[in-house]
């Protein structure tokens, strides 16, 4: 027996590993893959693939087909014709013999292009390969030029997001990078209304099968959802191939293809008028991305309160744009890079808080942004905190290359300097007031300079302090013991006060430096929490934030081989080898950066986020599992109440029917009339309960997958609660709907059958002498509809549980039904957009409580 599972567990461990394999066998001669990707089965892929292969064949190439699934359409195996077919291996699955694509057959023949239906397929056991992406690997590696075709619902990427929105789970998939790696990827298009209309003509399934797909996979929203991902995903690929060719030809400059607004944050209080109008910039050109940044000092001098950036990136994502953080010291070449580096088409500034002395010091921030933004449109927004000043940050920060140049500068030549003035005017200092200022004159040098030149300024104090100031004058000799304590004093001192101050300003640095730090990685985890795929999201924002060209996740593999786990960027490493900056990430995993050198800081954060990116990929896989596992579990229990249930409650109606018919068709006895009348009567009987069941049966399926659709117009209440007791017993129920009610919104056919199922139900559990009251009344802009019996009623914890698929009272095996009215009562009450719940019925029983919508010109 072949086993699935053992199977699998191999795939996934050597899957990325046969695409590095592969790509180390690759030469000059390496065939080129053509991908067409279609939303949904029927838009016409293999139609396009034939199409081209006929093409190619008319200008002289040599073509064979390698594999295609006509599945029975006219118009593709009409395209056959005139193409060379390569004989398939036949192969066994689940005893059911199959044909597959003979890889080896393909690399003898040596084709110029070989057509290959179904990148995604999963080849029978004992095939070359477990997957066809990997045959066709194979075959590109023999130098043959291969298209193909896929549907988007089959990327790997996209697994759980087409599940959460068809309900039907993809078991075959293909790596993004496989798709990525192609050549040429062809978006496959049509319309969900055309292609609707071509599966209702039998273009797509066969004619027992159209209806089914209508109503559940191929729906209206189903097939919109899914070709807005196919050509998200086909966007975001050209985007990648343009972002490669402008890095290849060293572009830098933007390319305009969509309008992209930068705006750049400082966190003061203009940030919000600044989002506001860059966002109006955004929406004025159709696609147009808004892009926040904030540009984070390496040294931490900053600002910005953290409550204040976190108001304005809930603003930006509120206007739907996105929030990028990046560290760097020169912030004009800070936001010039990310702009460029995103292809940004505007800039939008703040005009300067600055007062006028400063800006007329140094230009700042804007000028110098408009001065080199290139092609990129720049907007300077005025604002009501314009030129009013701003609080400059204390210089906390290590000291800079002209810093330490000052400070050296002052120890050489202010001391002599300083020695000079005093001298010139030794009748008026005392030898205590010269070294005081000396003291003064070392400590301000410390405060520029940092230790050193303080150290060397303290030193050269003491020695002029003695050569000009003590007895004898103008030797290095000291007459006075007092006059040698002094200047020792001074030195000490000096020193001592310089070490102070420097440690002072290295303990500030090093919070400072642990503030930002802090504020990096709180920025980084808040995008990864907001993501569905964390270490994608990690990935993107550590490439984003040191500006990196790309970055990647790789796991080391048994073979020895590096496989990506997931990467940002365009042109990802795919070995350590490959990549500037290599991190470890747990075991077997590192995290591989390229772009430029990584600075020690920088190291630093990126290690505490690597380090987190074990835990967050742990995370993930345990999330699918225990999804998975309860997706299981659930499908496990409807199996088994949908077996309990249907071992008695189809069994019994069938047999009374076989019993009737069979005393009916049989010569033993001779039935009187009557006889024959009550033997018809029964079958009428359980072909009714065999109807009911399987109606709800199937209206349960239609709710589960969302085909439910209520044609809502105004509805009578009460031409609807007639109808919907039709089947009821004379005297089970009294009626109580005036016909002075208002109208309701909402579906008459839904609306009766959720009716019908709550009253049958009450009927069934009320006792044969107490009537079933159904009455009706107002509740504001509602009508309320209630169903009320005197049978047992049920628990208040229970009763929530009347609603479930499957769910009967008590759960006993011979219960009457399958459980599936009250189920399919709420969801058809939902769908004509009212609410169905259960309370206690005064003196004993069950009340059922329907509150419907009153169309809005009955309102009384």
């Amino acid at each position: 027996m072949w086993s699935l599972g053992r199977q699998w567990s191999a795939f996934s461990g050597s899957m990325d590993a046969a695409i590095t394999e592969s790509e180390a066998m690759v030469d000059v001669h390496r065939g080129s893959l053509r991908v067409y990707l279609g939303a949904a089965p029927g838009v016409g892929k293999t139609y396009a693939m034939l199409s081209e292969g006929h093409r190619r064949h008319e200008r002289g190439n040599d073509i064979v087909i390698g594999f295609v699934e006509t599945h029975g359409r006219t118009p593709i195996e009409a395209l056959l014709d005139g193409l060379e077919v390569v004989t398939r291996r036949t192969g066994t699955a689940n005893g059911i013999e199959s044909g597959e694509m003979d890889v080896e057959a393909v690399i003898a023949r040596a084709p110029s292009v070989a057509l290959i239906d179904e990148l995604a397929h999963t080849n029978v056991p004992g095939s070359r390969n477990f997957k066809r992406w990997q045959d066709i690997e194979e075959i590109l590696a023999a130098g043959i030029d291969v298209v193909t075709t896929m549907n988007v619902q089959h990327l790997e990427s996209l697994n759980d997001v087409v599940e959460s929105i068809t309900g039907i789970p993809q078991q075959e998939t293909v790596p993004d990078a496989v798709v990525r790696r192609a050549d040429q990827i062809e978006l496959v298009d049509m319309s969900p209304e055309a292609l609707r209309r071509r599966l209702a003509h039998g273009n797509v399934y066969s004619a027992e099968k159209i209806d089914a797909a209508l109503t559940n996979y191929f729906r209206l929203g189903n097939l919109n959802a899914l070709r807005e991902l196919a050509l998200l995903w086909v966007a975001d690929r050209v985007d990648d191939a343009l972002e490669k060719y402008r890095i290849e030809h060293d572009i830098d400059s933007p390319w305009p293809a969509r309008e992209r607004v930068l705006v750049a944050l400082t966190g003061g209080p203009e940030g919000d008028a600044l989002i506001r109008r860059g966002a109006r910039i955004a929406q004025r050109a159709q696609g147009g991305q808004l892009l926040a940044l904030h540009v984070s000092r390496s040294d931490g001098m900053a600002d910005a309160l953290p409550t204040t950036l976190a108001h304005q990136r809930a603003l930006v994502e509120s206007l739907s744009g996105t929030w990028h953080t990046v560290v760097g010291d020169d912030i004009t070449s800070a936001i010039l890079t990310f702009a460029r580096g995103i292809n940004a088409s505007q800039i939008v500034l703040g005009a300067s808080r600055r007062s006028r002395l400063s800006a007329a010091i140094s230009p700042g921030v804007g000028r110098e942004v408009v001065r080199d933004c290139g092609d990129i449109d720049v907007h300077i927004v005025t604002h009501e905190h314009a030129g009013r000043g701003r609080r400059r940050p204390p210089a906390r920060g290590p000291p800079s290359r002209a810093r330490l140049t000052a400070g050296w500068a002052l120890a050489v030549a202010g001391p002599p300097l300083l020695g000079a003035v005093l001298y010139f005017h030794q009748g008026q200092q005392g030898l205590p007031n010269v070294l005081m200022l000396f003291l003064a004159l070392t400590v301000g040098i410390a405060l520029v300079g940092g230790l050193w030149p303080a150290i060397f300024a303290a030193s050269a104090s003491g020695l002029l302090a003695n050569y000009w100031f003590t007895d004898p004058l103008h030797t290095w000799a000291i007459n006075e013991p007092a006059n040698v304590l002094a200047i020792i004093v001074l030195v000490s001192v000096a020193a001592a006060v310089s070490a102070v101050v420097d440690l002072a300003a290295r303990r500030s640095r090093q919070a400072a430096h642990a503030r930002t730090e802090a504020d990096t990685l709180a920025t980084l985890a808040g995008s990864v929490l907001q993501s569905d795929n964390a270490a994608s999201a990690l990935l993107e924002q550590v490439r984003e934030m040191f500006n990196f060209s790309s970055a990647a996740l790789l796991e080391h593999l048994a073979s020895g081989s590096w496989a990506p786990h997931g990467h940002a960027g365009s042109n990802p490493p795919q070995s350590p080898e490959e990549a500037d900056t290599t991190i470890p990430v747990g075991t077997g995993m590192v995290l591989a950066l390229r772009g430029r050198p990584i600075s020690a800081q920088d190291l630093r954060i990126a290690t505490a986020m690597a380090s987190q990116t074990g835990a967050l990929i742990e995370r993930d896989r345990l999330r699918a599992e225990s999804r998975n596992n309860r997706q299981e579990r659930e499908r496990t229990a409807i199996r088994a109440s949908l077996l309990a249930a249907v071992s008695h409650d189809l069994r019994t109606p069938l047999a009374g029917v076989k019993a009737s018919v069979s005393s009916l068709r049989s010569d033993l006895y001779e039935l009187t009339p009557a006889d024959q009348a009550d033997l018809l009567a029964g079958i009428e009987e359980s072909a009714d309960q065999l109807k009911a069941l399987i109606d709800n049966l199937l209206d349960m399926s239609r709710l589960d997958a969302g085909a439910v659709v209520p044609r809502l117009a105004p509805v009578a209440l009460d031409e609807v609660v007639p109808r919907a007791l039709s089947a009821i017993p004379a005297g089970r129920v009294v009626i109580d709907v005036p016909e002075t009610l208002p109208l309701v919104n909402a579906d008459a056919g839904l609306l009766e059958r959720a009716v019908a199922n709550v009253v049958e139900n009450a009927v069934r559990h009320a006792p044969d002498a107490e009537p079933v009251l159904v009455a009706a009344g107002y509740a504001g802009t509602s009508l309320v509809l209630r169903v009320a019996d005197r049978g047992p009623g049920v628990p208040e914890n229970k009763r929530e549980d009347m609603f479930h698929a499957f769910q009967r009272l008590g759960d006993a095996p011979d219960g009457h039904g399958l459980g599936l009215g009250l189920a399919v009562a709420r969801g058809f009450t939902e769908a004509n957009g009212g609410t169905l719940d259960a309370e206690d019925t005064p003196g004993g029983g069950l009340t059922m409580v329907f509150n419907l919508k009153i169309v809005a010109e009955e309102w009384p």
